[in-house]
């Protein structure tokens, strides 16, 4: 087949870009023109798929959409199919099936017929499609397992896992090839779904991966065959971050940091001794994708001109709080971008460090020398700082330490563990600072939450149902509301990214008031709510109402109010 005549036929590309790829093939003038148009983004691969099908006489399929004979795909090579992202997936008419991206190798085609000994007929499909199902059924990482079993088998080994391994032993499999192929696989999978975290849980019966992306954990399918190489695994990311391998009884915290595809990642790894094993949890900070900018925050006009005023203040002390993974971090560096200047010294104070952010001093925690939040808030104070950054306050020490600091003409940043911003001021005064103190140095207090964002591509109206709007939903006539659909874009979820909501108090004399008298943090909110504060459940009920969001979801993170 002539490609090059054939794409300019079609109208993909026009005579004189065959000069340009001529130029831009090195092997030669005509060397694969069609992923050449594809990488260039002349056009989609499914839509050039489609015209390649026209042509050859042959079918394309969404496959996807196509079920998928699970005891079929176990009767082929799963190295051939992993090497060359092709899938059997159904028979017909005495026939299998399989889904390609590329019509012209036809020699994966004859390496699977070769082991099979039945008849394949290829069709066309997307080949991050193809690959998706791929991990889907054999999991990821399935052609690694496979080579490390066929290893370990040839070798007439025992399979890691059994009782009795030695670390030399362990250390040895662990930076063997085919090991470190297979973590990295894990974590490339990982950072190509976005996730946020990766859970690596031993259990009774076998091992567990599940992956948090968008906040909400979804389990990974992993071949059977992982299970004998856990320790392996562990041992792995044990030498990545720099961990003792032989030290099994107690927890340990380590960093890894990765490149992938260009893109600096930073590991965060926790390693917790469980009932069946050692617990492995990867908190994963994608650099390449953070900007530190807070109109792209996401809050309302009204509460972001409100925070942009408490931030611009000379001295005070400023809260951000939520839970773990609700996005205080994100928001606090936002913050000190937006007042960055030349003229203004900014430093912070952080366990750990998550962005290197140029332009200010940042400081590590190390407990174990006795450098804590507090041990380093007195010790930057002599640095002469203007804005000072506490990475959590976590204890009386720090508290007390960050109430100085504001006191003696500073403006403090930090954040607290709270379910929402009225709290802070009681579980300030828990931690032993005076009443008084907490009412004349806090300013003002964010407490927010991440809902997920419905998928532009295939979110839904729907006509409203009677009784599905909770009592408290300031639209009770809205008519329809967007819910999630799934499709490709989304990778069936329905939702792509987060977003966060926001609730905001800005400390007057009557809180004031109420936190000298020791209120609790319900007082506090009664009266917050009475004067316009919007609370986390109706910043999300209005990003229901524009389309944002579920809801669902809003219903998922927040509770009702209770006055």
């Amino acid at each position: 087949m002539d490609l090059p005549r054939f794409l300019v036929e079609r109208g993909v590309i026009g005579p004189e870009q065959l000069v340009e790829f001529a130029a831009a093939s090195p092997n030669g003038p005509f060397d694969r023109p069609d992923r050449l148009v594809i990488e260039r983004g002349l056009i989609h691969e499914e839509d050039l798929l489609k015209l390649l099908a026209e042509e050859l006489g042959l079918q394309y399929v969404d496959i996807k959409q196509q079920p998928i004979e699970t005891d079929l795909l176990r009767k082929f090579s799963t190295s051939s199919i992993f090497r060359h992202t092709i899938l059997p997936y159904t028979q017909q008419n005495g026939s299998v099936l399989v889904a390609t991206s590329d019509p012209f190798h036809l020699e994966s085609l004859e390496e699977l017929a070769a082991g099979s000994g039945v008849h394949l007929e290829p069709v066309l499909a997307c080949r991050e499609h193809i690959a998706q199902i791929i991990k889907e059924h054999l999991g990821v990482g399935g052609d690694t397992l496979n080579e490390l079993v066929a290893q370990r088998t040839a070798d007439g080994i025992e399979l890691v896992g059994s009782a009795g391994t030695s670390d030399e032993e362990l250390t040895e499999l662990a930076e063997a090839a085919s090991v470190i192929r297979l973590v990295n696989e894990l974590l490339m999978e990982a950072v190509n779904q976005k996730a946020s975290d990766v859970h690596i849980e031993p259990q009774e019966r076998g091992l567990t991966v599940r992956f948090r992306v968008d906040g909400v954990l979804c389990v990974q399918p992993m071949p059977d065959s992982i299970n004998s190489f856990y320790l392996a695994i562990v041992t792995r990311l044990k030498i990545m971050s720099q961990l003792n391998i032989a030290e099994k009884r107690i927890p340990q915290d380590g960093r890894i940091k990765l490149k992938v595809s260009g893109r600096e990642i930073d590991v965060r790894v926790s390693i917790i001794p469980m009932l069946h094993g050692e617990g492995v949890v990867l908190r994963l900070l994608d650099k390449g994708r953070m900007v530190f900018n807070l109109q792209n925050v996401g809050m309302p006009p009204t509460i972001a001109k409100t925070f942009h005023e408490l931030i611009s203040l000379p001295h005070g002390i400023v809260l951000v709080t939520g839970p773990t993974g609700s996005g205080k971090t994100t928001t606090l560096y936002s913050a000190l971008n937006e007042i960055k200047s030349p003229t203004t010294k900014m430093i912070t104070v952080e366990d750990p460090v998550e962005y290197q952010m140029p332009g200010i001093s940042q400081i590590q925690v190390h407990s174990k020398v006795g450098l804590t939040f507090a041990a380093g808030l007195r010790s930057i104070l002599r640095h002469d700082p203007d804005v000072i950054l506490i990475g959590e306050i976590r204890d009386g020490e720090t508290a007390d330490s960050a109430i100085q600091a504001s006191l003696t003409g500073h403006l403090v940043f930090s954040t607290l563990h709270t379910n929402d911003a009225p709290g802070a001021f009681a579980r300030l005064v828990d931690m032993g600072v005076e009443p008084y103190l907490v009412a004349s140095t806090v300013e003002g207090i964010v407490a927010q939450r991440l809902v997920r964002v419905l998928c532009k591509a295939c979110r839904q109206a729907v006509p409203v149902k009677t009784g599905q709007l909770p009592d408290d939903f300031p639209e009770q006539k809205a008519t329809h509301l967007y819910e999630p659909v799934g499709c490709r874009e989304c990778r069936g979820t329905g939702f792509t990214g987060r977003q966060a909501i926001f609730e905001l108090l800005r400390t007057d004399s009557a809180i004031g008031k109420l936190c000298m008298n020791r209120a609790s943090g319900a007082e506090i909110r009664r009266h917050a709510l009475a004067q316009g504060m919007i609370s986390l459940r109706q910043n999300g009920f209005g990003r229901v109402l524009d389309g944002t969001t579920s809801l669902e979801e809003v219903l998922r993170i927040t509770k009702p109010e209770t006055l």
